[in-house]
């Protein structure tokens, strides 16, 4: 028996849909009339929209589109609160086998690309996040530098070490906590627990510009709608509401670490402005070099004038086959 015939059939699995893209590419909307047109609940897949009362600089749908087509993973958490991607896998499952169970399709939407890789490609049996131990290794960070932590994961993990900038703080970070917390390198265990296969068959697609001046263009727009929405306002609302700090995952999301800096006084609001527009378009840089590593994904220009329904015809086809 040849290896390839051990590998599962992924066509006995059931599907589900994925639709991806950069920031301003309009995923939500399309993601939105997908579900009219097929049995479709979304399992978002964004690491900012899981934080509740981070609604403008989120782009978080609205309460009444919220309530008329079905969302999972929205609204789970308190900005002091931390996500991950083994946290996401966990109640992305969780959802997506409650909406199959219902004989209903998962469309997973969104632009964490971390997320939609870890899922897609499994996660390896590891410790969960420790808060203790992290709360030590964040001092020793204070007291000393990441680079100094980047030097002590080098002798006691060097392979880790080895592919992180020592800078990289929340990497760095969970290479010691496994280290502390099993005794072991985390590129020991990694080898030695391979991730289990995700138990359906994906059908991804990505909406991306065919000219990139005009996704500047959307982001330019969109960052100035939620400057008028009251981003700001949002932001001194949360701050007064919970101890927050701007390292937290919440605070360090695009827009929100931006206004933290003008509420502080250190920049002012034609900076606030165009530091946002410029961390909002690096942001979509790095989705499309995400996207160029995964040809498993179809492709779509976001820019048509019916983004729709080549889309739509897409996912028919595949679910037809």
């Amino acid at each position: 028996m040849s290896a390839a015939s051990n590998l599962p059939d992924t066509r006995e699995l059931p599907p589900a849909l994925v639709l991806t893209g950069p920031t301003a590419s309009g995923k939500s909307q399309v993601a939105v009339d997908l579900c009219r047109c097929l049995p479709c609940e979304i399992v978002s897949v964004d690491s900012a929209l899981v934080y509740r009362g981070m609604d403008i600089g989120t782009a978080k749908p609205d309460p009444h589109t919220l309530a008329r087509v079905p969302h999972h993973l929205v609204d789970l958490l308190e900005p002091t609160e931390r996500y991950s991607a083994a946290r996401f896998i966990e109640d992305a499952l969780a959802a997506m086998a409650a909406i199959t169970d219902r004989g209903n399709l998962p469309l997973l939407t969104g632009g964490t690309m971390l997320y939609l890789k870890a899922l897609a490609s499994g996660i390896a049996d590891l410790p969960q996040a420790d808060p203790d131990t992290r709360r030590v290794i964040d001092a020793m960070a204070a007291d000393s530098g990441w680079p100094a932590l980047h030097e002590e994961l080098s002798r006691c993990d060097p392979d880790t070490a080895a592919r992180l900038d020592p800078n990289d703080a929340q990497r760095i970070q969970r290479a010691l906590e496994v280290y502390y917390l099993t005794g072991e390198p985390m590129s020991k265990l990694l080898r030695e627990r391979p991730p289990q296969p995700l138990p359906y068959r994906l059908i991804q697609a990505a909406l991306v510009p065919s000219d990139r001046g005009e996704l500047h263009r959307r982001i330019e727009a969109r960052f100035d709608e939620m400057l008028e929405l009251g981003l700001i306002g949002e932001l001194r609302r949360l701050r007064e509401a919970h101890v927050l700090d701007p390292d937290l995952p919440s605070m360090r999301c695009v827009g929100y670490r931006q206004a933290w800096a003008y509420l502080d006084g250190h920049t002012s609001l034609a900076q606030l402005r165009s530091t946002g527009i410029a961390a909002t378009r690096q942001l979509a840089k790095r989705q499309l070099t995400w996207l160029r590593s995964m040809p498993e994904v179809a492709t779509f220009d976001c820019l048509a004038d019916e983004p729709l329904a080549p889309v739509l015809d897409f996912y028919a086809g595949m679910l037809a086959s």
